[in-house]
């Protein structure tokens, strides 16, 4: 690698220029494949390619703010270059932060290729001509292929745990993050998360310990994000695997086709989300027998938020919804028990259905669930937030609506809407957007929306 360091009055923070040669599959690439992923690169990928960089880069960031980044290092840019045997990846002012010493941190290298690596795949692999994106089968099988491309996929005895839970969160509550994660870790469990900080940072700390612990060499903890999360949650540094699914979609089912079981930390609109999508998809008929233990825990302290969520999903989507899920307050060893059970079960369905350890298969999603959500003011007003409809129809425009109001917060592009057009509009009936709008004014008392400057409500409920 060849460095140079570099500071400027316009500059606050150092930069480094930077010369970067992968180590793994990235340097074993045929010339054909060298030039399409350049070309890739260079293309419409380039501005996406340079933001999920940096976002590897920063790791560790503060703020929420996707454009945070991109205006600490306005000259940051990164290039890929052919070489006869693979690739090389030029950064240009780079964040110094990533560098110890004049070398770049390996760990931060082997997620920086992974960013090539997968929106190389995205551009070359997920277009009409090589993939089927209309139907349901043909979007699973396009999950399955990004998962394989980056190696997620090996097969092995059931022990995969996805953890969601706030990347903002208290200081109690992430170590009970943490205390969980070591409770699963003494359990030969490995860990997957969103890859960002907060509860999705402390199981992994808390997994590491005990790994080491019961010297298990070869532990995973596997970070699942997208192009429009990475840039306002950073990978942690824990990560050793990280993939970057196309779009919300795509990560919300790789998560619950690779997982084996999972637990739910307080979080704000992002896990509200993620729990309405995985109870939309377990509320299916098609899926009313397949095993998948779901567990929401937290300190003490948290007993309010779940309550509260525990009465959303109630009002919501009713009794049948609850019933797919445990609430565990303050006993880490208790929540690592029982999840050690569910995927005891979950195993020997999966012999039973002769379905795959690694991939859920059998999981049924429908098609509407998998197709991108486009957060448009026109899009969130047409939402149809009204009882009378099935549990998993309205559990799935739930989801979209906090989806909207995810991006309305955090991502850039729905940021932008917002500060052009002003806030959504979400309609529904009128108990439904009174708990959604004060389940929604919670997360912001209880400081659970990581946002810099004073909070302006991205929505506006109308009974």
């Amino acid at each position: 690698m060849e460095q140079k360091t570099e500071t400027t009055a316009a500059r606050a923070l150092p930069v480094v220029n930077a010369r970067i040669y992968p180590k793994g599959g990235l340097d074993v690439l045929s010339r054909d494949e060298v030039a399409r992923l350049k070309d890739a690169s260079s293309g419409g990928m380039h501005d996406l390619l340079r933001r999920c960089a940096l976002a590897v880069l920063t790791s560790g960031s503060a703020s929420d703010d996707p454009r945070a980044a991109q205006e600490l290092y306005p000259d940051f840019d990164i290039h890929v270059l052919q070489q006869d045997r693979g690739i090389r990846l030029d950064l240009v002012n780079a964040p110094a932060m990533a560098f110890v010493d004049g070398e770049i941190i390996r760990g931060v290298a082997e997620l920086l290729f992974a960013v090539v690596r997968d929106l190389a795949y995205m551009a070359i692999e997920l277009t009409p001509d090589n993939a089927d994106l209309e139907t349901s089968e043909g979007l699973t099988n396009a999950v399955f292929g990004l998962l394989r491309n980056a190696r997620i996929l090996q097969p092995s005895e059931p022990n995969l745990v996805v953890c969601w839970g706030g990347h903002s969160i208290g200081r109690d509550e992430y170590q009970y993050t943490k205390n969980v994660g070591y409770e699963l870790g003494l359990r030969g469990l490995d860990i997957c998360t969103g890859c960002g900080p907060g509860a999705m940072k402390g199981p992994m700390k808390g997994a590491t310990i005990a790994h080491a612990k019961q010297r298990r060499p070869r532990a995973r903890y596997i970070g699942i994000t997208e192009p429009g999360i990475i840039a306002a949650e950073s990978p942690n540094p824990i990560v050793n695997e990280l993939v970057i699914m196309p779009d919300i979609e795509k990560r919300l089912e790789a998560f619950v086709r690779i997982g084996h079981g999972i637990i739910v930390f307080p979080g704000g609109v992002g896990t509200a989300e993620e729990i309405l999508y995985l109870l939309g998809i377990l509320l299916r008929e098609e899926n009313a027998r397949i095993p998948f233990p779901l567990i929401l825990t937290g300190p003490t302290a948290a007993a309010p938020y779940f309550e509260q969520i525990d009465q959303f999903i109630r009002l919501t989507l009713g009794e049948a919804a609850a019933s797919r899920y445990e609430i565990i307050i303050a006993d880490p060893e208790r929540v690592a028990k029982r999840m050690v059970a569910g995927i005891r079960k979950v195993r020997e369905y999966r012999i039973e259905q002769k379905d795959s350890f690694h991939f859920n298969w059998g999981l049924h999603i429908p098609l509407d669930m998998q197709k991108p959500f486009v957060p448009t003011h026109e899009a969130m007003a047409s939402l149809d937030l009204h009882h009378g409809r099935k549990p998993q129809d309205l559990a799935a425009d739930l989801r979209r609506a906090f989806s909207g109001i995810v991006a309305g917060n955090v991502k850039e592009d729905g940021m932008r809407r917002v500060e052009r057009h002003g806030p959504f509009e979400i309609h529904g009936d009128q108990d439904i957007m009174q708990a959604l709008d004060a389940l929604l004014r919670a997360f912001v008392e209880q400081r659970r929306m990581k946002i810099s400057g004073e909070y302006k409500p991205c929505y506006r409920v109308v009974a």
